[in-house]
């Protein structure tokens, strides 16, 4: 992995961190759309993610947990690559989650632990840039 590589991923790491939930619904609506984006997080109501992006609600439990990995894999892949690379990463099947979606993974994610795996495949697949 290069260095600058390294950096990106370390300034996405960062910036997961220290982003608002608003920040970071309202950049997956953006990028992915609101009903993938409610998707991810497991909400059946597509504008609960709008009113998570305005602030008006916020994510509870391990939807909060849910938004803060797709936001982390959405921004890292969509810096490596492009958003529809992103995006399509994200609703791919994927041999390293044993052949799942990583959105999927994420959605059906009941705890911290169920999400482990994802960040490190985005991370290998960013490395992996031209």
């Amino acid at each position: 992995m290069s260095s600058t590589t390294l950096e990106m991923i370390r300034e996405v790491e960062r910036e997961t961190r220290l982003a608002p939930e608003t920040v970071m619904a309202r950049y997956l609506q953006d990028t992915l759309g609101q009903r993938t984006a409610a998707y991810v997080a497991g909400v059946a109501d597509a504008k609960m993610v709008g009113r998570w992006a305005r602030g008006k609600h916020r994510p509870r439990g391990i939807a909060s947990d849910r938004i803060r990995t797709a936001f982390e894999v959405t921004k890292l892949i969509g810096l490596a690559y492009n958003a529809e690379t992103a995006k399509a990463w994200l609703l791919g099947s994927n041999s390293r989650l044993d052949d799942e979606a990583p959105a999927y993974v994420i959605r059906h994610a009941q705890s911290l632990d169920d999400l482990r795996l994802v960040v490190p495949t985005a991370r290998a697949f960013a490395g992996e840039r031209p």
